[in-house]
């Protein structure tokens, strides 16, 4: 592991333990796992399908994934988040398999999947054109792309930064859904942006940022 990833990876662990405090990162409000529940039914192709959660944190969206029926494979860098991913699975009764290691190339080697989905997680890579690059390599014909994103990460006073160098990554406070269509959209056969913005019951309550779905299709 590089000196950069390595910072990475101590950042995400650090948080770890607190990371489910989050209404749209734990999903413990009926409403709001009701809310990603939804999308994720619209989003996905009719289960069973295999599904690369990229950057899976603590599992929740795995969790929700396995429940209705898919086969899930969750990579992240951070071994804290991964441990905590097996054991909700694992508490929740459901099968899924959980991987340490670089969400942006993921440990997988030559297997293909149906969807990789990916949240929040752009903002936090050196390269993050290669790595959505390496995902599409990734589907199979016909598969989806799911980027859950936006432009919502401001400093604030008292945040604590991120992982050294951090501040130099291209869409370190986020990436507008324009942007990030003119990326993916030569890479794909069709793309669809879903906003999310509106929806408060997926974050725990109003947000005044920009936050949306881009669903692509080989």
């Amino acid at each position: 592991m590089s000196d950069g990833s390595a910072a990475v990876s101590d950042y995400w662990n650090a948080a770890a333990p607190s990371f489910d405090d989050a209404p749209d990162h734990g999903l413990r409000s009926g409403p709001t796992r009701a809310a990603w529940t939804r999308r994720l039914a619209a989003w996905m192709p009719s289960p069973p399908v295999d599904v690369l959660d990229a950057g899976c944190g603590t599992g929740s969206l795995s969790v929700l994934l396995a429940r209705a029926g898919h086969r899930v494979t969750g990579v992240d860098l951070a071994p804290g988040m991964v441990e905590r991913a097996r054991g909700k699975l694992a508490e929740a009764g459901l099968p899924a398999r959980f991987l340490v290691g670089d969400a942006a190339v993921p440990p997988t080697g030559h297997e293909t999947f149906d969807v990789v989905l990916s949240r929040h997680l752009l903002w936090t890579l050196p390269d993050p054109g290669a790595a959505v690059r390496e995902w599409v390599s990734r589907l199979r014909p016909g598969g989806r792309l799911v980027l859950v994103e936006g432009r919502w990460r401001e400093s604030a006073p008292g945040e604590v930064p991120y992982a050294v160098g951090a501040d130099r990554f291209p869409w370190g406070r986020g990436v507008g859904a324009h942007e990030l269509a003119a990326v993916v959209r030569p890479l794909v056969a069709g793309v669809r942006i879903e906003p999310l913005s509106t929806d408060d019951d997926l974050w725990g309550g109003p947000v005044d940022d920009e936050r949306y779905a881009l669903i692509a299709r080989l």
